[in-house]
């Protein structure tokens, strides 16, 4: 059997803990089986590189900063050799030029777009297991890239695809996916499985248990997901295309606070415009999320949206450059301190009323709704951050999720 394992910063934070890692691949190494290893960063290496980058210049080019970062999990791979090979376990670490992970050039959020498996399978052949960086790839020009938030993920799925493993888990410090965040959620109940359309809606919410982008090409490809701890040896959450239980009303809920709205109003109420503002934010590579676009009034309109917040001072610089041209408008508003709840599940298609049971829940504790986004299986509302928790456990106790 072919296994992708993918661990995360806290899961190799210490010596005790990369042994610990060390420990359960050479239980699978020693069943016989292949064993490919995904590894991010050491705790919070990434943070520490960020931060020694931003002492030297406090904008630094983005490409230096993907040659920086790209060291964190070359720390971790080599490392976890030497551990192993400590064990009797042979080994061997490859960064991502060593495999050749070909990426896009959008440095700081590159897209995989193919992995040459030549090397990984030499390896395998000769009974090594192969420790693989994840987060990073090489773009046309043989640069190191890094593919943002949660890239690990994505790349021991794309492994896991590209070499048609049989079983892909991706270990965390939680010990699968639940019903909602446990730190904020005391009762929050642990889901045995979940589809891929849920579990993309959860990780594109803010549940922070896997990243969008991995569970999207873990659809595409049809790569089975186990999500477990790397702390303990519970069974995790099975996320797959189809379920075998009976479809939830709704199967979580969960909170984003990095999100900020940016409003611009009075905008030329003609045909065209809600384009052009949307394309120049593509352009950059600044995701929007929910829209909320106002009725026309004296020939203008006003157009509400949401992004990341490390986005918004970009937003509001390309939008405020573009005024006096294609983009004509009357001003541009912020709002900081903001946050998105939501509720996710399949079941909602079939089932009305879902929407105005979430919004009673959050008016039974007094929270206010900004602005409110809906898909066939998610409602999202934007409110005060500083109403997040009350909010969650609100919205999770009217839908009875601890019980199920």
């Amino acid at each position: 059997m072919l296994i992708v394992k993918k661990f995360g910063g806290t899961s190799v934070a210490d010596k005790e803990r990369i042994f610990n890692v060390a420990r359960r691949i050479e239980a699978d190494y020693k069943e016989g089986h292949e064993v490919i290893v995904v590894l991010s960063a050491m705790g919070k290496q990434t943070d520490i590189l960020i931060q020694m980058a931003k002492d030297i210049n406090p904008n630094p080019p983005k490409r230096e900063l993907d040659m920086l970062l790209t060291t964190g999990e070359q720390v971790s791979v080599a490392l976890m050799a030497m551990a192993l090979d400590s064990m009797g376990v042979p080994a061997v670490s490859l960064n991502a030029y060593q495999v050749a992970m070909h990426t896009t050039s959008v440095h700081g959020n590159a897209r995989l777009k193919r992995i040459d498996t030549d090397r990984i399978r030499n390896e395998l052949q000769n009974r090594r297991v192969v420790l693989v960086t994840g987060f990073q790839g090489v773009n046309k020009y043989d640069d190191y890239t890094t593919l943002g938030r949660g890239g690990s993920d994505t790349t021991a799925v794309a492994l896991a695809a590209a070499l048609h493993a049989d079983k892909c888990e991706i270990f965390t410090d939680v010990d699968g996916v639940y019903t909602a965040d446990p730190r904020i959620v005391p009762t929050a109940r642990k889901l045995k499985e979940i589809t891929y359309d849920e579990m993309l809606e959860m990780a594109s919410l803010g549940a922070g248990v896997l990243h969008n982008r991995s569970v999207e090409m873990a659809k595409k490809y049809g790569v089975q997901l186990v999500v477990r701890s790397s702390l303990n040896f519970n069974e995790g959450t099975i996320v797959k295309e189809v379920v075998n239980m009976e479809k939830m009303l709704v199967s979580g809920v969960t909170s984003d606070k990095n999100t900020a709205r940016i409003a611009v109003i009075g905008l030329e109420d003609q045909p065209g415009v809600a384009f052009k503002l949307f394309n120049l934010l593509a352009k950059h590579n600044i995701n929007v999320d929910i829209i909320l676009q106002s009725i026309g009034r004296d020939g203008t309109k006003d157009i509400s949206f949401t992004v990341k917040e490390e986005d918004l001072d970009e937003a509001v610089r390309i939008i405020e450059s573009n005024r006096n041209g294609n983009l004509k408008c009357q001003e541009i508003d912020i709002e900081r301190g903001v946050a998105k709840v939501s509720i996710v599940g399949a079941g909602m298609m079939s089932n009305a009323g879902i929407a105005a049971k979430m919004f009673e829940a959050l008016y039974d504790v007094g929270v206010n709704i900004k602005m409110i986004s809906t898909s066939e299986i998610r409602v999202t509302v934007l409110i005060d951050e500083a109403h997040v928790e009350k909010a969650v456990n609100a919205v999770h106790e009217k839908f009875l999720l601890s019980q199920m």
